[in-house]
């Protein structure tokens, strides 16, 4: 009897033990270990990390409490050992171990927004996709620049950015250089439907002539509304082999920033680009436009206007002209408005 006694004494106090340790499993993998002060965070792993860069990110930004007991999940997980994906991911407070690790390990991702718009150079994108990405802007600048690219593209140096479409895109953070340019050729693909470039077909024009003269738009008005007309102008203009005349081609030229008037002087400006000299469209676009100025020119307004001048009122808006007399009456009110306030350069 007293052996039965002390065989139930036993086995109870095993099955406490076992339930004390197996309520110590239970928490360590089902409670809270997250601990944050808003409702979720967002975390970044590079490419090539491992296990020991994924906890130190954790306990740097002190989104675990307890890390013990994390590594004791992921190891039973296999988190440990198995290939660490890449990428930006959501935490949500209050996540537990294996809420967290499953999240991790499953690589569920959470998309970037990225805004290409409105840049003036290969540069200027490859600091912006860096800055918003994994992306090497050294070697995103390098295969943007290199002739292998160029081949496999109706596109030289000069008109390079027309290879990039104005709008919002979203990508994967761990996205590298050569993904990210897969992807702009086919955005320009899929925007290049036929019915855009029946369009510009009418006007004689490539997509990338489109662009170039699009640019020219985005320097000369903010105003979405006059863009068709402004654009109809210098269409009319290249039908007849009239110079363009636009001044932004001129400071373009310059490489200056800060020009509020162009004056006599800079007209005479010897580079490709300046339209005061040199007929058509210059090389390549001046800035990447935005959507609204490219549309613009693929919509331009039909109408026998040739020249325009910015109405002197300071609203941004132009006054359009048929006739050189006309045209020259509008300058003179607007020249004369710019020296009253002193605007001399």
């Amino acid at each position: 009897m007293k052996l039965f006694k002390r065989i139930l004494l036993i086995v109870g106090l095993f099955s406490i033990v076992a339930a004390v340790f197996a309520y110590s499993y239970y928490k360590k993998i089902f409670d809270s270990n997250v601990s944050l002060s808003e409702a979720s965070t967002a975390i970044y792993i590079p490419s090539n990390s491992g296990f020991g860069d994924v906890l130190h990110l954790l306990i740097d930004k002190e989104i675990i409490q307890d890390s013990s007991s994390f590594v004791w999940v992921a190891n039973q997980m296999n988190y440990i050992k198995s290939k660490i994906p890449a990428g930006k991911f959501e935490i949500k407070n209050q996540w537990s171990n294996r809420e967290l690790i499953s999240s991790l390990r499953a690589g569920l991702e959470v998309p970037v927004n990225v805004t290409i718009n409105q840049l003036h150079d290969i540069e200027s994108i490859s600091s912006l996709v860096s800055s918003n990405l994994e992306v090497d802007s050294l070697k995103l600048v390098q295969l943007l620049s290199s002739g292998a690219l160029l081949e496999n593209t109706s596109l030289d140096k000069a008109n390079l950015l027309s290879l990039f479409i104005p709008n919002t895109y979203q990508f994967n953070w761990d996205t590298d250089a050569q993904e990210f340019i897969n992807r702009m050729k086919k955005e320009r693909k899929k925007y290049w439907n036929d019915e855009r470039l029946a369009k510009a077909s009418k006007y004689n024009l490539t997509e990338e002539e489109v662009y170039t003269l699009a640019s020219i738009v985005e320097k000369e008005t903010q105003n979405n509304a006059e863009k068709p007309r402004l654009a109809g102008v210098y269409l009319n203009r290249l039908e007849k082999g009239i110079l363009l005349q636009a001044d932004p081609t001129v400071v373009y030229a310059l490489g200056k920033k800060g020009i509020r008037r162009v004056l006599t002087k800079h007209l005479k400006t010897e580079s490709p680009y300046n339209t005061y000299i040199h007929a058509g469209l210059p090389p390549g676009p001046i800035c990447m436009p935005s959507m609204s100025s490219i549309e613009a020119v693929l919509n331009a307004e039909t109408h026998n206007y040739l020249f325009f001048c910015a109405k002197p009122d300071n609203s941004g808006t132009h006054a359009f002209a048929e006739t050189l007399r006309a045209h020259n009456n509008n300058a003179n009110k607007f020249h004369k408005w710019l020296n009253e306030r002193k605007i001399f350069k």
